[in-house]
């Protein structure tokens, strides 16, 4: 760039072996455990989650730590944060199927009352998010967030 900064690169590595059908044994590296995903019936028996099911918990989970950590610049304690994503599948015009939308609802753990500088943390979080932000460049995400009295904070 202009200013002669390195910009640092990270490279991401999964390993994924068939075990049977369509249920493959994904390593994510030697220290996290194997996790099997499977597809859901009729192609595979649902004995694992689904490449969707993955996707979307990637989704909440890097929005969960964004939210997270916008709110912890500002040395605020939002804990324990809960997320729930739908993906909503359907068919394109080639009647293929592809995820349509990923909706995701962030609740904090504490009343939003309590937290300060919580309009800013609101207003960026999810810019830090390389996955959502990924996945935006194709398909649509809503983000809402509420606090742990059921108020719509965003």
């Amino acid at each position: 760039n202009r200013h002669g900064e390195v910009i640092m690169s990270e490279v991401v590595k999964v390993s994924l072996k068939q075990d049977q059908d369509f249920r493959f044994a994904i390593q994510f590296s030697e220290d996290i455990p194997i996790l099997y995903g499977d597809e859901s019936p009729p192609l595979g028996k649902g004995n694992g989650p689904s490449p969707a099911h993955l996707l979307a918990a990637a989704t909440g989970n890097c929005l969960s730590d964004s939210l997270l950590f916008a709110l912890r610049k500002f040395k605020q304690k939002p804990e324990p944060i809960q997320a729930e994503v739908t993906a909503t599948i359907g068919r394109n015009t080639e009647n293929r199927l592809r995820i349509q939308n990923i909706d995701v609802k962030l609740t904090l753990g504490v009343p939003g009352a309590s937290l300060e500088h919580l309009d800013r943390a609101l207003g960026q979080f999810e810019q830090f998010c390389t996955v959502a932000e990924s996945i935006r460049q194709g398909i649509p995400v809503t983000v809402e967030v509420y606090d742990s009295t059921g108020e719509r904070l965003k």
